[in-house]
């Protein structure tokens, strides 16, 4: 009798047809990929404005609110959950936004200062007050912090990227699932055929 491949094998296969044209979207520039973004939870993207140094870390709404994507979430990440960090070399404190980035626009949900944890890179989670509700901000002001992070390149045109971005590392994930399960299964029959 012939040895069926591996089940993860088959999967494997499939989900590489799934995502082939993936890959090939690039960010928009002047930003560049963390290095090692794919396999681990902080930032994806950096860059430089000025003495300004910015990074992005990006999660699916539905993973924030489960149930949050709504219908078309069955058919693709449409919305987008963005943390963005703007600091300064020698500063304490960085500013931190977060944001709903959709295929069409940007909102911003939240404006803090939160001191910024330098041995990571990550943020640490703040203790003192740090900032009023974003809507509660004067309308003008609001404008002005959604110009301040439209100058940095923080704007719709990271979604393809970001999105894309995402599938390959939903991808990654599900393949490591795969291979995990896979053997598994493979172990426990060789081991239930030597019994």
């Amino acid at each position: 009798m012939a040895e069926i491949p591996p089940l993860w094998h088959k999967l494997s296969i499939y989900c590489e047809a799934c995502v082939s044209g993936i890959l090939k979207v690039s960010p928009p520039t002047p930003f560049t990929v963390v290095k090692g973004a794919l396999d681990q939870g902080g930032p994806v993207l950096r860059r430089t404005h000025g003495n300004e140094e910015i990074s992005i870390s990006v999660m699916r709404l539905a993973n924030i609110i489960p149930g949050g994507g709504g219908a078309e979430e069955e058919d693709g990440i449409n919305q987008l959950f963005l943390h963005v960090d703007i600091s300064k070399p020698g500063q304490k404190e960085s500013l931190h936004f977060l944001c709903g980035l959709y295929p069409d626009a940007l909102g911003i949900h939240s404006v803090s200062l939160r001191p910024k944890a330098e041995s990571t890179g990550f943020l640490a989670v703040p203790t003192n007050y740090s900032g009023p509700v974003f809507q509660d901000i004067d309308e003008a002001m609001r404008d002005a912090l959604h110009r301040f992070i439209e100058e940095r390149g923080i704007n719709e045109s990271l979604f393809p990227f970001l999105q894309a971005w995402l599938y390959v590392k939903d991808h990654r994930n599900l393949m490591r699932w795969f291979k995990t399960v896979g053997s598994l299964v493979n172990d426990s029959k060789q081991g239930s055929s030597h019994a």
